[in-house]
């Protein structure tokens, strides 16, 4: 039985749009390494958190967890793409993680919070993309994919706890504030396909 999502999608404003699906089938080479960069950023971004706060107890061991799984996911990746002699090369970043970065705070703990409910998002699109892809990849993808439902979908999970814990105040706002803008994001055109890009132009 499919890991259910149904929180992520309540969470999120919007569904993948069909035409990135369609790009994705077409550059599954591109869609792999940049697959591979989003984890290695995933796993760089929760270490920055761990050498940021060193004060916060369950964020050291929510966040040493969680990059321990996408240094694992990397690795997963990458075994996948030596399999299929798909070449790791390096690629320009998309405009998804500093586009999510517009109107962030620069104080604390606010920008701690901010930073986390991103974190939030990313992780939630992430969840809903490999579920949105998988019905329609092969065999090894597609069960590599939905194998990655559960703990995208747990990081999540830990980003939105601790935003609520170091929060000053009720983050309804906030979640709002982001949540449009990654919608945003996410249906504007884009020029170059990646993981995270809109559909492509």
């Amino acid at each position: 039985m499919p890991y259910d999502i149904s929180e992520i999608q309540d969470f999120l404003l919007c569904q993948t749009p069909d035409r990135w699906i369609e790009s994705a089938l077409k550059n599954q080479s591109l869609m792999l390494i940049d697959h591979a960069n989003c984890e290695k950023k995933a796993a760089s971004t929760a270490l920055n958190l761990i050498y940021r706060y060193v004060d916060k107890h369950d964020l050291l061991v929510k966040m040493s967890k969680l990059a321990r799984e996408e240094l694992r996911h990397f690795e997963q990746v990458i075994a996948i793409m030596k399999a299929r002699e798909v070449e790791y090369v390096q690629l320009s970043a998309s405009r998804y993680a500093n586009g999510m970065r517009v109107g962030m705070r620069t104080f604390e703990p606010e920008k701690l919070v901010d930073t986390l409910i991103i974190g939030a998002f990313i992780e939630a699109r992430s969840c809903e993309r490999f579920a949105s892809l998988s019905p329609h990849l092969d065999d090894q993808l597609k069960t590599f994919y939905q194998s990655l439902l559960k703990s995208e979908s747990r990081h999540f999970q830990d980003y939105l706890k601790l935003a609520k814990k170091y929060a000053s105040q009720p983050l309804g706002e906030r979640i709002t504030y982001y949540a449009e803008l990654e919608r945003s994001l996410i249906e504007e055109p884009d020029q170059e396909f990646r993981f995270h890009s809109g559909p492509l132009n």
